[in-house]
Order: C-alpha cells, then sequence, then structure tokens
C-alpha cells in the first residue's frame, strides 16, 4: 500500500489518554478523533486474534426516494478498487494475511468487518482508513456490480416465495417510513443504478464523522487509538453530515391484509406483524419487556407459550414463533407467524392465534414460564460476552443506532428486571388490530397442461 501526502499530517495530531466508557463493560475504552470518528476497544487477550468493525450510521432506510437498495449496493462496491488498491485486492490480501472478512447493511446499518491476527490489525485499519474516502470503482465497475446485485435478488429473494411475501408483507406494515423497502431494494431501481447515483451516495454518508471502529480482542486502548490516528485522523470529516432524519408513521387506524398465492408454496403460512416500539437511549425499558415477551412467546420452539398451545398434542401446526427487532434507530415490529398442519386452512390457524393473543393480553404470562425465559436470556447474553465478535456487533450495532455505551451496559439488567405486569402491558400495547398486518401465503394450483 502506498503512503499518501495526508499521512504526513499526523504529526500534528496529539494523542489523548482512552478512557474507560463510564458504566461500560470491563474492558471496554472508548475514544473520539479530531473529525469525528468515534473508536471503542473491547479488550479480549485470551488469544492473539482481532475483530475490527467498522460501522457507518446508514443503512437502507437512508436511501433516497427512488434509490433502494442503493446503501447495501455501496456495501459491494466498497470491496472493488480505491485510490491505492486494485479491484479485488482488498479481500485478497485479509485472505493471504490469514484472516476473513465480510459486511452487511441493515435498515439503520452498514458494517464492515475482519478476524485476523492481532499483529495484522494496522493493516486491516490501513485498508479500512482508504477505502472510507478513497473508493475508485470506475464506471464500469459500478454497472459490473450492478449485474451482481440484480443476481443476488433473483437468488435470494425472488427463487423462492419466502422472499416476495415477505417483501409484500413488511411493504403493507409501513405507510410512510422507509423501512417498508427492502435491503436489497427494489428490482426495477436496481436497474437504474449508476456510477453518478453510487458515487453521490457514498460521498454523502462515508467519512469519519459517520462511523464507529469497534476492535475487540488482543489489543490495548492506547495502541488502536494510534493506529486510529495514524490512519483516520487524516482523513476529512463531512460537515454535510447531519442526524438522520427519516418520514415517520403515523397514528395506525386500520387493519391491513395481504393474500399471496403461488405455485411454489410448499407450506402455507399465515404471518402477522406488528408496529412495536424500539430501544431508545435512557429510555429501554418498555422495549426490554417487549423482547422478553416476544422470547416468551415464541422464542424456544416448542417450549415457548405458541409452541405449546399450537404445536403440542392436538395442536394445529407443524412451526409457531416469534421475533421482534428491538435495536433499530425508529421503532420496528414483532413478528408471529404459525405454519399449520396439512388440511388446517389458514382461517383455523388465525382464530387459534387471535385466541391465544387475547387470553395472553387478558391473563398476562405464567410466572414460572417468565422465570425460565429470564433465565434463558440471562444465560445466552452470558456466552455471548465468551465471543469476541459477538460483543464487538452488539456494541457497534447499539452506537450505529443511536444507543450509548451505558444503554449496552444497562439492557442486560433491565430484562431481568422485567416483571410479568410489564410483559402484559407490552402485549397490550403492540397486539392491537390497526397496527398489524397480516399476510397469508397459499399454494395457487399449478395450471394443467393440456395435450
Amino acid at each position: 500500500m502506498r503512503q499518501t501526502a495526508a499521512a504526513l499530517c499526523l504529526l500534528a495530531l496529539l494523542p489523548a489518554t482512552p478512557r474507560a466508557a463510564a458504566g461500560a463493560e470491563d474492558g471496554i475504552s472508548e475514544f473520539t478523533l479530531e473529525n469525528g470518528l468515534r473508536g471503542v476497544v473491547i479488550e479480549d487477550h485470551r488469544a492473539p486474534v482481532v475483530t475490527q468493525m467498522v460501522w457507518y450510521r446508514v443503512g437502507a432506510a437512508d436511501s433516497p426516494p427512488g434509490q433502494s437498495g442503493i446503501a447495501h449496493f455501496l456495501e459491494h462496491l466498497m470491496f472493488k478498487a480505491t485510490d491505492t488498491l486494485a479491484d479485488g485486492e482488498f479481500s485478497r490480501i485479509v485472505a493471504e494475511n490469514g484472516g476473513d472478512e465480510n459486511a452487511f447493511t441493515t435498515p439503520d446499518t452498514t458494517a464492515y468487518f475482519q478476524r485476523i491476527a492481532a499483529d495484522r490489525l494496522d493493516l486491516m485499519m490501513g485498508m479500512e482508513a482508504d477505502r472510507m474516502t478513497g473508493l475508485a470503482p470506475g464506471a464500469e465497475g459500478v454497472l459490473s456490480e450492478r449485474d451482481v446485485v440484480m443476481e443476488e435478488r433473483r437468488q435470494v429473494v425472488e427463487s423462492s416465495p419466502d422472499g416476495p411475501f415477505f417483501e409484500a408483507r413488511n411493504a403493507a406494515l409501513y405507510l410512510n417510513h422507509p423501512y417498508r423497502n427492502p435491503v436489497i431494494g427494489w428490482p426495477q431501481e436496481i436497474a437504474a443504478y449508476d456510477a453518478e447515483k453510487a458515487m453521490g451516495f457514498y460521498r454523502a454518508h462515508y467519512a469519519p464523522n459517520n462511523a464507529i471502529l469497534v476492535v475487540a480482542g488482543d489489543v490495548t486502548p492506547e495502541a488502536v487509538e494510534a493506529m486510529a490516528r495514524k490512519h483516520f485522523g487524516p482523513l476529512p470529516a463531512n460537515p454535510a453530515i447531519a442526524p438522520r432524519s427519516r418520514p415517520q408513521e403515523p397514528p395506525p387506524i386500520a387493519a391491513r391484509r395481504v393474500a399471496f398465492d403461488d405455485p411454489r408454496v410448499s407450506t402455507p403460512l399465515i404471518s402477522r406483524l406488528y408496529l412495536a416500539p424500539n430501544r431508545r437511549p435512557g429510555d429501554q425499558a418498555m422495549a426490554a419487556a417487549c423482547e422478553v415477551m416476544t422470547e416468551l412467546l415464541g422464542g424456544s420452539g416448542i417450549t415457548s407459550v405458541m409452541g405449546r398451545a399450537l404445536e403440542l398434542g392436538d395442536g394445529i401446526a407443524v412451526g409457531a414463533g416469534a421475533s421482534y427487532s428491538s435495536t433499530s434507530l425508529d421503532p420496528r415490529s414483532i413478528s408471529l407467524w404459525v405454519a399449520p398442519k396439512p388440511g388446517i386452512p389458514l382461517e383455523t390457524a388465525e382464530e387459534a392465534l387471535d385466541a391465544l393473543l387475547a387470553s395472553f393480553i387478558a391473563e398476562g404470562p405464567d410466572p414460572a414460564s417468565l422465570e425460565r425465559t429470564r433465565k434463558r436470556i440471562r444465560a445466552a447474553e452470558i456466552y455471548e460476552l465468551d465471543s469476541q465478535n459477538a460483543r464487538a456487533n452488539r456494541i457497534g450495532s447499539a452506537l450505529a443506532s443511536g444507543l450509548t455505551l451505558e444503554d449496552v451496559e444497562a439492557w442486560p439488567g433491565l430484562l431481568q428486571a422485567v416483571t410479568a405486569e410489564d410483559v402484559q402491558a407490552c402485549a397490550r400495547m403492540v397486539f392491537r388490530p390497526e397496527a398489524s398486518v397480516t399476510a397469508l401465503m397459499t399454494r395457487t394450483p399449478a395450471p394443467e397442461v393440456t395435450q
């Protein structure tokens, strides 16, 4: 890699002592560079390896109107050529140094990571800084990667009925918020990507003052900050970057329904989405109650409330479950699903789901089941602390979604403090018909072939 002229500015940057994050877990410290880059260091000296993550405060929901999926497209382009690296050279260098890498886009964030030997961190950080402001894929590179994304959409979304079904369901839940658009983008808008749109989005959002560097592993805070000042310090901040402001949902007033038929469907499905609160800085109690409620209802297979009621014994379903998106910039959703046994109509499954929810709202959770759920959540939190990658991901995701390190530290305690009354309050607030969309996926009989 060639040294840039900007690196000569390093001598002018005076290092500051990294500080432990107030109230944070042991071994976590943070620093902020003059250009706005925020750094978090998670010390873990059990093995000479390190995980580096760079999180950008931009995701699929920040794509301009008519350019859905362009945040995900930029994720692809970030592995193309830069001012100092040839096309594909970034990944080649990571592999040659024994590391692995990847990236992902969510509705609220875009993240890039490498896991590699600790003595290679300086090399990795230099390459990440290089592509933060030096991306240069060229017009042909942009168009070739556009074809890659189109093929990815065909394989991941359109090759089975599940993809279009869930896209239609999600789009029906949000009337105004860009969460209604798929992360990968709508096909007709992907087809219109070009270098001008892609690089315009890149220049608008990729800058040190819109990024969070998270390094976990066999490192010291002082060494990480010194590397960050060396590589990221010379990069200029983008003064045009402002706090994100998105269209918000109006108060829900009507339940919505989606009927989806496809001859490829093997198992009919009913899926129900409800608008739900998210974790907010300093105000996570209701989200914690919803997290526990969702895990209790359908997060543990046949031991959950939905599993016992709908699957066991003479139950009507071959599967049932629930999930919740709590870490997000704006309110997201709680999802419930039921796959009925062969011969059981979806209408019967929907009636059973409605009856279960009505009973749960009226009676609240069983105390013993609630206690088991809290213990299961606590065990998962403890196991997560043993994973370098998981800790980096948990902290990076939270910070890039607007939460603080104090919120991250408080979250496990809030989950354990959730009471039966809290769960019942969440159920009453969330499970309102007017804040829901019910989606039915059925099999359309294949057309008869005439001789």
